[in-house]
């Protein structure tokens, strides 16, 4: 949901996302400040599938209609999900030191694969996020979120970004996987820190890979009810690496589309009064005001990650073999043909595009769903009288090709005293208490292109699957 209008087609957002050539850029200040707008603006005049230009001014197709990006997203004989097909990188069009690199570098996971080795591979990852008791995460998230409101509850004001919608979903997600509680907060930190690419980002990604390597080595030593051991005990007898590699993906990918999830839902209820009063006034359940969060505001607008296995036609264009794919999340939710009125209510209607759709549609969605809505109950309940403390125009955000982070949400509430801190929660049985911390990682200096390299590892799991 964009909070400004379509720009005319004079303003400067569109001149300056477009080429010389007539092609619209996807990457820049200028298309990320508003990309809904500009999704419409390609629409107009290009229909269901428009051609674009991704960093370093490749071409791809972004793909704007909700029936064509379900037709892409489902049918992998023609649309591959592995990278290693796509044509400018085979013939030497990409250079080197690409931000998309990891977005477009093969890795033996789940959501680079199709096929055979996808289904043993994802077969593991759902079948052990299924294992969960849906009420235990629940607790875990009604624990996590009450300490979070504690901390803030005395102050009469806060950040929701930052205290809040930034912290629970790593929170949660650190018991799930199974690490200690202390290497939640510190966890949070680093893979915030990550996805800001600061210069001391390599150093929180070595930290992650660090925490879950011991991980991984202590649960294939003592397994328990968690994430890790069920992954190394699955039928799939994955590797050591690919353990590893699908807790990272599982754990950044759920941490940074929930944490968008959340806050994009307090935007919402703080800023429409409409939308709020039909929440406080029992007209929509706070599932249904998700629901409506995930087609209007969906965490992420776009995945890379397709590529034509041969020429084909896509909503009336001419696709070459070889061809990148963008599926539009955000701009497919808004497709006139499935939403000609973008204002009418979709309450109960699930078949938004949020967690993308068919063999590589994301696992973890209903884990996102009940922390975000059990969270923000949590929230509400504390804090009733929560008010935006600037005005809603104020709002900024951090802008990337696949999604937009908002950068802060102020408000205010009346202060309040905190009730005498609860006992927590018991570990799940055999649950180390004191599991030894990881080595911090010593400081090295990172330049350019190796340190985006390294530390935009991320990027490439948002399309989980």
């Amino acid at each position: 949901m964009s909070n400004s209008p379509t720009p005319p087609p004079e303003c400067p957002a569109h001149a300056a996302a477009a080429t010389a050539g007539g092609l619209y850029r996807l990457h820049g200040a200028e298309a990320q400040a508003d990309p809904l707008a500009l999704y419409e603006k390609l629409r107009a005049e290009h229909g269901a599938v428009a051609p674009v230009l991704v960093s370093g001014d490749l071409p791809a197709w972004l793909v704007l209609g909700h029936r064509e990006n379900l037709d892409v997203a489902r049918t992998s004989s023609r649309f591959a999900r592995d990278p290693r097909g796509w044509r400018d990188m085979k013939e030497g069009r990409v250079p080197a030191d690409t931000p998309l690199g990891p977005m477009v570098s093969w890795v033996p996971v789940c959501n680079f694969t199709d096929g055979p080795v996808h289904e043993r591979l994802r077969s593991a990852v759902v079948e052990s996020l299924e294992r969960f008791d849906k009420r235990g995460i629940r607790r875990y998230v009604t624990r996590f979120a009450n300490q979070l409101v504690d901390q803030i509850a005395g102050e009469g004001y806060a950040d929701l970004v930052s205290a809040f919608s930034d912290q629970l979903p790593m929170l949660v997600m650190t018991q799930l996987i199974g690490a200690p509680d202390e290497h939640g907060p510190l966890l949070v930190n680093a893979a915030r820190d990550m996805l800001q690419g600061t210069e001391t980002a390599l150093q929180s990604d070595r930290y992650v890979t660090a925490t879950l390597e011991h991980l991984v080595v202590e649960r294939k030593a003592r397994p328990v009810r968690d994430l890790a051991s069920w992954l190394i005990e699955h039928p799939a007898n994955l590797s050591d690496t690919e353990v590893l590699m699908h807790l990272r993906v599982v754990l950044i990918a759920a941490y940074e589309t929930t944490a968008n999830l959340i806050a994009n839902t307090l935007r919402t209820v703080l800023t429409d009064p409409r939308f709020r009063a039909s929440l406080s006034g029992g007209h929509m359940t706070l599932p249904d005001a998700l629901e409506q969060v995930l087609w209007d505001d969906p965490p992420i607008n776009t995945i890379i990650g397709r590529w034509a296995t041969g020429d084909t036609v896509l909503g009336g264009q001419e696709v070459k073999a070889g061809d990148m794919i963008l599926l539009g999340l955000a701009a497919g939710n808004a497709d006139p043909q499935i939403r000609p009125d973008p204002a009418a209510s979709v309450h109960g209607n699930r078949s938004h595009l949020a967690f993308s759709s068919g063999p590589h549609e994301c696992p973890g969605q209903d884990i996102g769903r009940a922390i975000a809505d059990t969270g923000i109950e949590v929230l509400l309940d504390r804090l009733p009288d929560l008010q935006l403390a600037v005005d809603a125009s104020e709002l900024e955000w951090r802008g990337t090709l696949m999604s937009r982070h908002l950068l802060s949400l102020p408000v205010r509430f009346a202060p309040r005293s905190v009730p005498n801190a609860q006992p927590q929660d018991e570990q799940p049985a055999g649950h180390p208490v004191h599991a030894p911390v990881p080595p911090q990682p010593t400081a090295a200096p990172v330049v350019g292109g190796r340190r985006r390299r390294a530390v935009s590892w991320w990027r490439r799991l948002l399309g989980l699957g």
